[in-house]
């Protein structure tokens, strides 16, 4: 089978960085410039999170609009600004429930949010609510609006099953029967086997194949081993642990659930195991000698999280002091079968060629982990002359980011990843540790379904804190 074999994304281009004369060692006092701005700055006032928990535990009673609400109302509080100020809502979800199917408008309303407000919903798998910020990115360019809340939820505690199609058509069929006569006639069609249910999963439609095939594919292909994945997931576990420790998950807003006896107030998914209990784990996908297991692998987890955004110019005017800038992004899309998960590999050169950074230039790397093995055949893949070369054009490898500056806090395998609601959090994680690791830049990237992936780049902002 061919590793990996469809073209994609020519880079081309000298990067250029100008740096400053300064000669202070702090990273904002001897800032890099960018070969390409916006036209205004766009900024990313704060964000905040409902605690991630495991699909099944304290949440399972909700609806996703009621989680969704709490992210909305916990940033307004969290902020200080009024409700009535906000021009404009969106969100992103990936299963959708459909009593609520623009699930930014139901939670907005259920928020107290004013009903002249408008709200839309996105989707893009697991980049769901980075959509959601890059789409409130380009309302605020083009001028549309000022000040817009992003987000996103995901609740796998309750997602929708629907009936067999033939199911379906008999029973569409029976609701449009104006005679009794051709109501019975139409039940005499029916058959037990219509009774079966189809079940949500997490595979594409294109291939038929689960994520978890595909990434466990990919890790064969880079011949990532299955020590090195359970090591990873340890370490993501472990960051994620110290982290929350430290009170350095400062987005996390804690949530009192109605018929939930005590408050919740951290990401439940977080343990941190040893390598001996790891190993003991059979493989959750390809049977009997797939290297993906349930501990390295990310859980189906529920939550919602919810950012601030607007020009510069209209957060001095308000008062507020942003977390960061919002300087570029860009999606990338490649063969959803072979290279499924390759999102960030394919996006981060491309986006740092696009702005003209180097790789020793970002001071926080923030990347979701969909599995161990995804990330580090990612990881290989940027430090492959041959993918490089041969599949984004480079005339050399990109090389290895510095991991002692990745994914600090943990990530998805440890702190959990609701599908739509990922992206807000890595753009806070990246945004809080600049400033806690005095940082200037951080990029954060994504893979998604469908063979798709985003990159962001954030600056800090000279009044950001982490708190």
């Amino acid at each position: 089978m061919s590793l990996l074999r469809l073209p994609v994304c020519i880079i081309a281009g000298k990067q250029q960085v100008i740096r400053s004369l300064s000669t202070s060692s702090s990273c904002l006092a001897q800032k890099i410039e960018l070969k390409r701005k916006p036209a205004q700055n766009i900024v990313l006032v704060d964000g905040v999170r409902t605690p991630f928990l495991m699909s099944g535990t304290q949440y399972s009673k909700l609806m996703p609009h009621e989680l969704a609400r709490h992210s909305l109302l916990s940033l307004l509080r969290k902020t200080g600004v009024d409700k009535d100020l906000i021009d404009y809502i969106v969100y992103g979800t990936v299963i959708q429930e459909v009593k609520t199917s623009n699930i930014a408008r139901e939670a907005a309303l259920s928020a107290g949010f004013s009903n002249k407000t408008p709200a839309h919903t996105v989707t893009m798998a697991c980049i769901s609510s980075n959509q959601a910020i890059t789409t409130g990115m380009g309302l605020i360019a083009t001028g549309t609006y000022e000040t817009i809340v992003c987000g996103g939820v995901e609740f796998m505690s309750d997602v929708p099953i629907r009936h067999s199609r033939k199911m379906r058509q008999l029973l569409l069929k029976l609701s449009r029967a104006k005679t009794a006569g051709q109501r019975l006639s139409l039940l005499s069609t029916f058959r037990p086997a219509f009774l079966t249910p189809e079940l949500p999963a997490v595979a594409e439609f294109s291939s038929g194949e689960t994520m978890g095939h595909s990434a466990d594919r990919l890790a064969a292909s880079f011949k990532v081993t299955r020590k090195e994945q359970d090591d990873y997931a340890i370490k993501s576990h472990t960051l994620a642990k110290e982290a929350q420790d430290k009170g350095f998950l400062t987005d996390l807003v804690p949530f009192k659930v109605d018929g939930v006896d005590k408050t919740i107030s951290v990401d439940n998914g977080i343990r941190v195991g040893t390598a001996e209990q790891l190993a003991k784990l059979k493989p959750a996908f390809i049977k009997p000698h797939g290297t993906i297991t349930a501990a390295n692998a990310s859980y189906l987890t529920d939550g919602a999280s919810a950012c601030l955004i607007m020009t510069e110019e209209k957060a001095k005017q308000m008062g507020l002091k942003p977390k960061a800038y919002l300087r570029d992004f860009l999606y990338v899309s490649q063969d959803p079968i072979d290279q499924l998960l390759l999102g960030p590999a394919y996006g981060i050169p491309k986006l740092l060629n696009k702005v003209g950074l180097g790789i020793k230039d970002i001071s926080t790397w923030e990347i979701h982990e969909a599995f161990a093995g995804q990330i580090l055949a990612n990881l290989k893949a940027l430090d492959s002359d041959f993918f490089c070369q041969t599949y984004m054009g480079m005339k050399t490898k990109f090389g290895t980011p510095d991991l002692s500056k990745w994914n600090n806090w943990g990530g998805s395998l440890s702190i959990g990843h609701p599908f739509a609601a990922t992206g807000v959090r890595l753009c806070m994680h990246s945004a809080n540790r600049l400033v806690r690791e005095d940082g200037q830049f951080g990029v954060i990237a994504a893979c998604a379904a469908g063979g798709q992936g985003v990159a962001m780049l954030v600056e800090r902002h000279p009044d950001a804190n982490a708190n």
